[in-house]
């Protein structure tokens, strides 16, 4: 349903997440580690939430990755999947037709419409903070 790199990228924010609730800044080496993600690709993830100001980069020997007070309550899974896959998500067709709509649907547009509307809720309504409490707790994991 995602890309591989949105996947790694919900992985990253919330590892980063995490880590920030700690009150520790991670790096890049770290965080490719702890989400089982090769580093140069997670380097260009993380470079496009940097960007969009999903997180924040800091340089320098003590440099990493961190998340503001304000960015731990308002980001949501939505603005990592924007960020990285756009928000053809919410628009594309589940078979992957360019010309899918309700004049011309594929098989799977009126069942998919609603799928993809109950996605949009979840991602719209769950915070990077929500997914980064269990995760704390030990009951969900970030890589195998």
């Amino acid at each position: 349903m995602f890309s591989k790199a949105c996947e790694y990228g919900i992985r990253a924010t919330v590892y980063i997440a995490l880590q920030t609730e700690k009150g520790l800044r991670v790096g890049l080496k770290e965080i490719s580690k702890a989400i089982d993600s090769p580093e140069a690709f997670t380097a260009k993830i993380l470079q496009q939430l940097g960007k969009d100001e999903i997180i924040v980069s800091a340089k320098g020997p003590t440099g990493g990755f961190e998340m503001t007070p304000r960015q731990l309550d308002t980001v949501m899974l939505s603005d990592v999947v924007k960020s990285i896959d756009s928000d053809l998500i919410y628009t594309g067709c589940g078979l992957g037709l360019a010309n899918c709509n309700e004049k011309q649907p594929c098989p799977l547009h009126h069942e998919f419409t609603s799928i993809r509307e109950k996605l949009r809720l979840m991602l719209e309504t769950t915070s990077i903070r929500q997914l980064a409490v269990p995760l704390a707790d030990g009951k969900t994991i970030l890589k195998r």
